[in-house]
């Protein structure tokens, strides 16, 4: 009997998947364990494993193209078995709730009578896409089709700017750009009407009507229309060729880049348009900027005829002037302030200090990395202590809910790590089961990846405490705001050279100090303290964390 196989739900917060890539095809025998398909998701790429056994009669949806979740994916059964009758059925379950979503939202509150538009034959709108599991909006970073392009499936359309990354948006049809409804530059929400494609000449007005979008940059019905649409991007093109000091990498004049790769570049000195695109069209990408090796101009010899250049002279600001400047808030930067907002205000925190001696951390630390092929930073013994304090405080490793107050027998350590457009935490599993040398290892795996915006989202989902380390910025002292739906987070000062009192002596000392900031709902003060108590021991005596 013949198997459905729907969509699958691979994240908690997955609506829809892609099909990246069929490692099966119609016909081929299925055991169990195989790889059916590479699935991209809102959090990552990965491989659906088939638990059924037969041949594979039926491919519902094709490379490239994405589905709602629980909409059929494949069909294995029985070599000849007949299965009309169930992609009969599942395509009515599935037009009857497309038209009832549609009867739904297309309902006018001043008008009670039925408002839903058909959409013409051909025709496909495509909404703003969730890109990223806490995406709720995001921003176009750049179009590179524009209004009358014939498209082909494959064809990136846009880059769009999540709260996480600048992402390319590939397109999953073939037609002609018939409407764009969002900008570039302008932020929309998720599944807002994004742009249209189709048959060109099609009507889409009533479609962009409905949607609540202008038709000013409708697709244009007439040649006069179209001659001007023509005239006002010569003049675009003109301006852009006339601003730009560089050389283009197409005919045009225009240099075709993402966003993240003209930042790269920037970071690094290199001029663009020196740079030759590997991407469609002739498109610089990431790695052809991360790949490019400058070449060294010539020197030239200067004779006593010829005159020396110059520096040239310094510019400044006359005294008294006032400049502002407005940068658009990334995506990133907006789910910090949201995620930190809604911490800040939910949770009744309060904070404890302590200040630990760490001339005995330094000299163990020492004996440790003189070892060939071993480094372990004190961050790293700071981690590793407070795993194995929170082994000793279970009330500091939960989570608070409205209801009950869930304890977490597993230690997930998260540690805070800066990246240019704000701030990541990178979540180290089962941090107590780890050595001094594991943890370390990990810590700067997950945080490399960070920096480079290679981390999946399940590398820094799950932590049950987090730490955040600003010693090496040289902050003596910080109170941090708690990574919810943790209890309690660490703040690590520097460590500071001063004289201290030793068995009644004066004498020069190392120590750092240590906030811990808690939830009152869960940690009450003399749990938070009894915590840092026990921390502080592993910290001075770190043969203990070896016990």
């Amino acid at each position: 009997m013949a198997t459905v196989i729907n969509m699958p739900r691979l994240s908690d917060t997955m609506e829809e998947g892609v099909v990246a890539k069929w490692l099966k095809n119609v016909g081929d025998k299925i055991e169990e364990g195989d790889i059916l398909a590479e699935i991209e998701t809102d959090k990552a790429t990965m491989e659906f494993e088939s638990f059924y056994e037969g041949t594979l009669l039926h491919i519902g949806i094709p490379e490239g193209g994405s589905s709602p979740v629980d909409v059929l994916l494949a069909i294995i059964g029985e070599e000849g078995e007949d299965i009309s009758a169930i992609i009969n059925s599942n395509n009515t379950d599935t037009k009857t709730e497309v038209l009832e979503e549609v009867k739904e939202e297309k309902t006018s509150d001043s008008d009670a009578s039925d408002t839903s538009v058909t959409v013409p034959e051909g025709v496909e709108v495509i909404t703003m896409p969730r890109l990223s599991d806490t995406m709720t909006d995001g921003t176009v970073a750049a179009w590179l089709k524009k209004v009358g392009d014939v498209v082909e499936e494959g064809d990136i359309l846009a880059e769009i700017e999540t709260d996480k990354a600048t992402m390319e948006f590939e397109c999953f049809y073939e037609g002609t750009i018939l409407y764009i409804g969002v900008q570039e530059g302008e932020t929309a929400p998720v599944d807002s009407l994004l742009t249209i494609i189709g048959p060109a000449g099609t009507d889409v007005s009533a479609i962009v009507a409905n949607a609540g979008a202008s038709t000013d940059t409708a697709a244009p019905e007439s040649k006069p229309t179209e001659t001007k649409t023509e005239k006002q991007e010569d003049k675009t093109k003109v301006k852009e060729a006339t601003a730009s000091n560089t050389t283009a990498n197409n005919s045009s004049g225009r240099i075709f880049a993402s966003p993240l790769a003209k930042k790269i570049a920037a970071d690094k000195g290199i001029n663009i348009a020196d740079i030759a695109g590997s991407g469609e069209n002739g498109r610089i990408t990431k790695k052809d900027v991360e790949n490019y090796t400058p070449v060294a101009a010539p020197v030239k010899e200067v004779t006593s005829s010829e005159p020396v250049a110059t520096a040239p002279v310094m510019t400044f600001v006359a005294t008294g002037e006032e400049k502002s400047e407005e940068i658009k808030n990334s995506q990133m930067r907006k789910a910090i302030a949201k995620s930190l907002g809604t911490s800040k205000f939910s949770a009744p925190d309060f904070s404890l200090n302590i200040e630990v001696d760490m001339d005995s951390a330094m000299a163990s630390r020492k004996t440790i990395n003189a070892i060939p092929e071993t480094k372990v930073s004190f961050n790293d013994m700071v981690v590793k202590a407070c795993a194995m304090a929170l082994q000793k405080h279970p009330q500091v490793n939960t989570s608070w809910t409205d209801n009950n107050t869930i304890y977490h027998s597993h230690i997930h350590v998260g540690v805070a790590v800066a990246v240019d457009d704000g701030l990541l935490v990178p979540v180290v599993k089962h941090t107590n089961q780890m050595s001094l040398t594991q943890i370390g290892a990990t810590v700067r795996d997950l945080a490399g990846k960070a920096r480079k915006k290679k981390i999946s989202p399940a590398e820094m989902q799950g932590s049950t405490f987090t730490v955040s380390n600003l010693g090496m910025f040289g902050i003596e002292n910080f109170t941090s705001i708690i990574n919810q739906p943790n209890s309690a987070i660490l703040s690590v000062g520097a460590i500071v050279e001063k004289p201290v009192v030793k068995n009644g002596q004066i004498v020069v000392g190392n120590t750092m100090k240590l906030t811990l900031t808690c939830d009152h709902r869960t940690v009450d003060g003399a749990v938070g303290a009894q915590f840092l108590q026990t921390l502080k021991t592993f910290i001075e005596n770190p043969v203990t964390m070896l016990a």
